[in-house]
């Protein structure tokens, strides 16, 4: 009755806690998620899931598929990679480049993982602050973007990977830290605290400020840590990813405020030439992110 696509199909519900999202990361309706769990629940005479407020939760009989599922589909997808080495498809070089810097933050794990699954390629990232990230795959001097989805779709290959909302952040004393969100006008005595990219590339700015017309004074910090500290000393206001601010959050040096009411979200894409997409272990590099990702505060998996 188990097969691989039934696991897969765990592992995707236990990563996104949502049938709906779950169902669109394995290419399934939800009807058709939902079927394929009940034929599970029928054959074997135990419910696998409880419905709360916070989304599914597993019950004993459905961590214990989980649990296989995961054990089983690591050893299916390195004989995977296994057979791919034989067909001599490894070797390579893999240079990322990273729209949203705060990306820093969790990229080193992913870039861990990825090492030891594809020891063989040789992986790198690409240094600095980039205007335009994929005029670097245009002229060869990168192989992966991570960042928006691009506007233009043909030349590249896309895969989708978490929306995530971005928070307005405040110093502890600040007036706005009491608001239950923030809109356009809450910024416009203030000095917005930002990476040193063009407005253009700026969510808050380029979604939320310039539509109602305002445009608040602003300054740039290359560094997380150095735009939080600005903020905490009173130099400005920021907005930043609500996974890259939980630190500071939790050790109380800052306040995060919402922005609109229903948030502020933007999302993120594995970009890469349509010549390099086939490649397994380009491939590889987005689930590995998804997996890695899976507990990062404030996301949502894109299809």
């Amino acid at each position: 009755m188990l097969d691989l696509r039934h696991l897969r199909s765990l592992v995707a519900i236990a990563d996104t806690g949502k049938l709906t999202t779950a169902a669109e990361r394995v290419h399934l309706t939800q009807s058709a998620l939902s079927h394929q769990i009940r034929a599970l629940e029928d054959h074997h005479g135990l419910p696998l899931f409880e419905r709360t407020r916070e989304g599914l939760r597993f019950t004993p009989a459905g961590d214990r598929l989980l649990t296989l599922a995961r054990t089983v589909l690591i050893e299916v997808d390195a004989a995977e990679r296994d057979l791919q080495r034989m067909k001599g498809q490894t070797g390579g070089e893999l240079r990322i480049a990273l729209e949203c810097h705060t990306c820093f933050d969790w990229l080193m794990p992913v870039m861990h993982t990825f090492r030891q699954r594809w020891p063989e390629v040789e992986v790198d990232l690409v240094a600095g602050f980039h205007a335009d990230p994929l005029a670097l795959l245009k002229e060869g001097k990168a192989d992966l973007v991570i960042g928006s989805k691009p506007r233009a779709m043909r030349p590249w290959s896309v895969q989708p990977l978490f929306r995530f909302e971005i928070l307005a952040v405040v110093a502890n004393d600040h007036p706005l830290r009491h608001k239950r969100s923030l809109s356009a006008r809450d910024f416009a005595d203030e000095t917005l605290i930002t990476y040193p990219v063009p407005e253009q590339r700026i969510d808050l700015i380029r979604e939320v400020l310039q539509p109602a017309g305002v445009a608040p004074a602003r300054r740039t910090a290359e560094l997380t840590v150095a735009i939080v500290q600005l903020v905490a000393s009173r130099r400005g206001v920021a907005a930043l990813p609500s996974w890259g601010l939980q630190s500071y959050l939790q050790h109380d040096y800052v306040q995060a405020v919402r922005i609109g009411p229903k948030g502020l979200w933007s999302e993120l894409h594995a970009v890469c030439p349509k010549a390099l997409a086939s490649r397994p272990y380009m491939q590889d590099m987005a689930q590995i992110i998804r997996t890695e990702c899976a507990q990062l505060p404030g996301i949502e998996w894109l299809a």
